[in-house]
This record gives structure tokens, C-alpha cells and sequence, in this order.
């Protein structure tokens, strides 16, 4: 019998680990909406996925913004979630501003 297959407790729903990410995320979404004079109705997603071109940094994340009625639009960060929590002040939001300008 094995157990433990569903992964880390630290992973699991519920665990800190998701719960600092989740509120990360919630951060990157406001910061965005307020950069891009979002309305309300707008969705904002915000992931971190790892890219497997050579090219790539390694972790990246990718913001999504959808307004109705219109084409879906994707921002990338070259740098991980957790990066851009460690660098939150002034580096983060001129990469998060800069991204978002493109």
C-alpha cells in the first residue's frame, strides 16, 4: 500500500504553500486591474507556468486579461510567482508595469 500519492501536505488544497500563492495572485490581479484601468467586469487570470523552450528563463507568469467583447490578452513576467513576491516593491511593479505596456 503506498501512501501519500496525492502529493505534499504543504501542496494539498488547503496547505500554505497554495494559500500564499492564491493571495499572491490576488495581489498581481489588483495591481493589474489598477495599472490597466480595468472595469469590474473584466477577468483577470493570473498562473505561473514553467516553459519548457530552451529559450525560456525557466518559470514564468503569465497574466491574462479578458473583457468581454474582446480578444484575450496575455502578459508575461520572466520570473516566478514567488520572485515576483520577494521583489513586490519597486522591481516587481516596474516589471509588472513594463509587461503590462507591451
Amino acid at each position: 500500500m503506498r501512501f501519500g500519492l496525492f502529493g505534499k501536505p504543504d501542496t494539498r488544497k488547503g496547505g500554505d504553500a497554495k494559500a500564499e500563492a492564491r493571495a499572491l495572485a490576488e495581489r498581481l490581479k489588483a495591481q493589474a486591474r489598477e495599472l490597466l484601468s480595468l472595469p469590474e467586469n473584466a477577468a483577470i487570470a493570473v498562473n505561473e507556468i514553467i516553459c519548457a523552450d530552451p529559450a525560456c528563463p525557466g518559470s514564468e507568469t503569465v497574466i491574462l486579461v479578458m473583457k468581454p467583447g474582446e480578444k484575450t490578452r496575455a502578459y508575461k513576467l520572466q520570473m516566478a510567482m514567488a520572485e515576483v513576491q520577494m521583489a513586490m516593491a519597486e522591481v516587481t511593479l516596474e516589471a509588472l508595469t513594463e509587461a503590462l505596456r507591451s
